[in-house]
């Protein structure tokens, strides 16, 4: 006989009467739930869909025959035969009563006309309240994001949840006892003085107006709303834009796959980028006496001191003459492109289209080589396929998650809660990382490891697993190659040999790697700090061989998954924005995807690699790269060695910048085109789960700024090539042509779903969240082991520099800051850079938190504000790198991971010294945008 799993149970069918209808529920749903579905609405307010029901309002009483009291719709669940009437006089008699007590409670103020009670009022043609109100608590306006006025709380717990429960920032609390009990931050603390991230995940659950966007902004009526997918990480949250004259007033989280309504600060506060009044509008050509220097400092106030206006035909056609005359004196190795992560795949894909066709090398890259190039490397040596395995929400299904170098609350914000939420039902999470995060106060086991020891720690994992027979053998025999040389390999990385090298007891390695290997199903998530190191790759290497020692992959709740950073980058890396492959990870070198390519796009193509970021900056600083083409990327900020990356960029003959900011790196150009903000143009990108979602247009852009995908094809005309592309859908098919992982997803579908998984390769597919089931794309179908050794960081701490930088992103602000140093909301929060430090370190000092303190490297010095961070290892300092005015890539280390190419971001020598020059803010004036919105 069939034993009926949970879920079957949940998911059966449940006859019951409403309102003396018959109808069809489900044993999972609750009778609020089912009606909702039949269009039956019953009032509700301390209920909202995806919070744990809590049913202290009692709003949403039903009548139940044969029951005595009246029932909670919210939190009971329909039973076969059951009779609900929801309008009976007994049942309507006791909403009515509960609604007019909650409304005599509330002030009558334009901050709650319109909210979820004053509707429910309405619909129940409730007037004034006949009771007395209670006395009314100050006004909060201590948050710059917030708008916090208890007079409007009913108590419904909403945001209590959603802050505890659904984002586990645990800062709202339901404090004190009585007439005097309420809701408060921490210890009762003003909002802006609490712990609080600024998710806004409790306003978008307030259903009275008591936790509301700052500044009136919920008092205006957007005469439209838009859906589409927010602009910064990589989790990729579905989101609405709330729009009015053309400005995006608020944001509010959409039910997306990644995010089921959830968004960060960034998500939510993050748009008025958009509006800033540096906003580019008009093309910009470099004047004849303003020459170039790497030695600048930049005021976008007053661009007009280096540029001048001009028309677009005029600025098209000297950015690509310039282009053209570099290409006909110096022959195709003397150009190079850098795309963005931060477009959408249309963009990208014709992006490389241009420089591989046009320009004629392959010398095209983006910000991955920043990024997880190392992952990609070693992902590609193993198995073929540099995407993840798994979906991060599949957290949830594992029993152990192993997470290393990666600080999500800061980075996946929204990432995070799936995170903690799986915490919090029992997952256990190994988190290693040199700072403590976090994550790490609901860490299982936290292991704070020596900054440059992954190698150490990962080996003496793998060695356990291989000397107490924690080894899946059946797997590793059916799937994989190699095994040997690995298991010799890790025979002389004992625990008890790493410790000393690692700084984690040996027995601590043996308990994580035994719950590893054991448990029915453990996932690995990793981020830059695992491949922003000269042996990144032989990082990433370990963690895929922990993954398939173990046989943990291939199934829900295992795998392997390196988040990824930026919003696009796994859907630019997917369509092309790779020097040594074509789209869909088809390497350069391979004549059968050249010839599929050179077929598709009708021209010859170069069988050489390209030249990655930093060696692209190498060669233009030695005058071998003498053009350039620059879409969204702000290298002069973001790469390591700064003044080098700066000096290599003014040493350029011919530069064109494609920005929406006069960023550091457009300053240095010879032509700037205005380009659109993300909220402006529609097209696709993909997400770190592999999720290709659809972004629509919101806005049109300002003054003459144009769409990106104009601007390359105008480009690209101007360079000879016979394109014709006028929307995103005509790139994305011809996309589908050449990339066999997404063949199956039509535009048509983007349209109506707004995300496909890939891969999907035949039309109707429903895409797989989870890959390499049975085998790996590779040519036997197996996945390789691929051995690491100890290498050593390529700048170790000594005397004259005896402390180690770390650098990283703050939640507030992400990559160079270009964007959220100019929204209000975040610039408020963040507005001055600053250097973690250990009290220790900073007591050894003799400095105090807020003061000035200067870090300086083999490679330059900045000054900063110190913030005491018991987080951070004595010994090391870690600073956001988003900061122009103290800029952390001025220090940082470009030596190369010989295998991805990608720099030593994550450590270096420095020393601290207290005092130093004020650091001055960047000219951004973040605080601009903080005016109020026109009222309507």
């Amino acid at each position: 006989m069939e034993r009926t799993s949970a879920a079957q149970t949940a998911a059966m069918p449940v006859e019951f009467k409403l309102n003396g209808k018959p109808v069809v529920g489900r044993a999972d749903e609750t009778i609020l739930q089912t009606a909702r579905h039949h269009g039956v609405e019953i009032p509700h307010l301390c209920y909202k869909e995806g919070l744990r029901p809590d049913g202290n309002c009692r709003a949403c009483v039903v009548e139940i025959k044969g029951e005595r009291v009246l029932a909670p719709s919210c939190c009971r669940y329909p039973q076969a035969g059951m009779e609900v009437t929801t309008d009976s006089a007994r049942a309507r008699a006791s909403q009515k009563m509960v609604l007019e007590l909650l409304l005599s409670d509330v002030a009558d103020t334009e901050y709650t006309l319109g909210s979820e009670l004053d509707r429910w009022a309405k619909a129940l043609a409730i007037g004034k309240p006949r009771f007395p109100g209670r006395s009314q608590p100050a006004a909060d306006p201590s948050h710059p994001a917030i708008a916090v006025n208890l007079d409007a709380c009913i108590q419904c717990t909403r945001c209590l949840r959603a802050c505890r429960e659904e984002q586990v920032n645990d800062v709202i609390g339901y404090a004190f006892r009585g007439e005097h009990s309420k809701i408060v931050f921490d210890f009762d603390d003003p909002m802006g003085a609490s712990t609080c991230v600024g998710c806004g995940e409790c306003v978008q659950a307030c259903p009275t107006g008591a936790l509301a966007p700052a500044r009136g902004v919920a008092l205006v009526q957007a005469d439209r709303t838009v859906d589409s997918v927010c602009p910064f990480c990589g989790v990729g949250c579905q989101l609405t834009y709330h729009v009015k004259d053309n400005r995006i007033l608020y944001v509010q989280g959409r039910d997306g796959p990644a995010n089921r309504g959830r968004l960060c600060v960034k998500g939510r506060y993050g748009f008025d980028y958009a509006h800033h009044p540096q906003r580019l509008t008009r093309p910009l050509v470099r004047r004849p006496d303003a020459p170039k220097s790497g030695d600048f400092t930049i005021d976008p106030e007053n661009w007009r001191e280096a540029f001048r206006e001009a028309s677009w035909d005029e600025a098209l056609d000297l950015a690509a003459g310039g282009l053209r005359r570099v290409l006909d004196a110096h022959g195709k190795g003397a150009l190079a492109g850098f795309g963005s992560a931060k477009g959408t795949n249309e963009e990208a894909y014709l992006f490389q289209k241009l420089v591989r066709t046009g320009f004629g090398s392959n010398n095209v890259d983006h910000c991955t080589r920043l990024c997880h190039a190392s992952s990609v490397a070693a992902l590609m040596e193993s198995i073929s396929s540099g995407a993840v395995s798994n979906p991060v929400r599949d957290v949830a299904q594992a029993d152990v998650v192993f997470l290393i170098g990666s600080n999500p609350t800061v980075n996946h914000p929204v990432a995070a809660t799936w995170m903690k939420n799986a915490m919090k039902r029992g997952t256990r999470f190994i988190i290693a990382d040199p700072r403590r995060t976090e994550l790490a106060r609901h860490a299982w086991r936290f292991l704070q490891f020596h900054p440059d020891a992954d190698v150490a720690l990962l080996n003496a994992m793998l060695h356990t697993i291989v000397t107490e027979g924690l080894v899946n053998e059946a797997f590793v025999h059916d799937r994989t190659s190699g095994y040997e040389e690995l298991r010799k390999n890790v025979a002389k990385f004992s625990p008890e040999a790493m410790a000393p090298v690692c700084g984690i007891p040996a027995g601590t390695i043996r308990e994580v790697a035994r719950a590893y290997a054991t448990s029915k199903g453990s996932m690995i998530l990793w981020g830059m700090g695992v491949s922003q190191h000269v042996h990144g790759t032989d990082n990433a290497r370990c963690l895929i061989a922990l993954a398939l020692a173990t046989g943990q992959i291939g199934r829900p709740g295992t795998g392997l998954h390196p988040l990824r950073g930026q919003n696009n980058v796994q859907g630019a890396s997917d369509s092309g924005l790779i020097p040594m492959l074509f789209p869909d990870y088809q390497r350069v070198d391979s004549p059968e995807a050249r010839a599929r390519f050179e077929k598709l796009w009708g021209v010859p193509l170069d069988p050489k690699p390209g030249l990655t970021v930093v060696e692209i900056m190498d060669a233009a600083y030695a005058g071998k790269i003498r053009g350039m083409y620059i879409v969204g990327e702000n290298p002069a900020l973001s790469d390591p060695d700064a003044h080098h990356a700066r000096a290599g960029l003014a040493n350029l003959e011919h530069l064109v910048v494609q920005d929406i900011f006069l960023t550091e790196t457009a300053y240095l150009a010879d032509v700037v085109l205005p380009a659109t903000a993300w909220p402006e143009k529609a097209g696709t990108v993909t997400n770190t789960d592999r999720l290709v979602q659809l972004g629509r247009k919101a806005l049109e852009p300002p003054g003459e700024a144009r769409e990106d995908l104009w601007i390359v094809v105008e480009m690209a005309k101007r360079l000879g090539l016979p394109w014709r592309y006028a929307h995103p859908r005509e790139v994305f098919e011809e996309m589908r042509r050449g990339m066999d992982s997404i063949a199956g997803i039509t535009w048509e579908r983007l349209e109506r779903d707004s995300a496909v998984t890939y891969p999907c390769e035949n039309e109707g597919d429903p895409g797989q969240p989870v890959v390499f089931v049975d085998r790996f794309p590779t040519a036997t179908g197996r996945a390789k082991f691929a051995p690491a050794d100890l290498i050593s960081a390529a700048e170790r701490p000594d005397e004259r520099y005896p402390m180690v930088l770390i650098t990283g992103r703050q939640l507030e602000h992400w990559h160079t800051g270009a964007m959220t140093r100019r929204a209000g909301v975040l610039d408020a929060l963040e507005p001055e850079p600053v250097v973690s430090i250990h009290p220790l370190d900073l007591d050894r000092l003799r400095a105090k938190p807020g003061d000035v303190v200067t870090v300086e490297s083999r490679r330059g010095k900045i000054s900063l504000y110190a913030r005491a961070d018991e987080g951070t290892p004595p010994g090391a300092v870690f600073i956001p790198f988003c900061y122009y005015e103290a800029a952390a890539n001025t220090l940082t280390n470009p030596v190369l991971d010989p295998f991805g190419k990608i720099p030593e971001l994550k450590y270096c020598a420095v020393r601290v010294t207290r005092g130093g020059p004020q650091p001055v803010q960047a000219s951004y004036g973040g605080g601009q945008a903080l005016a109020a919105p026109a009222t309507a």
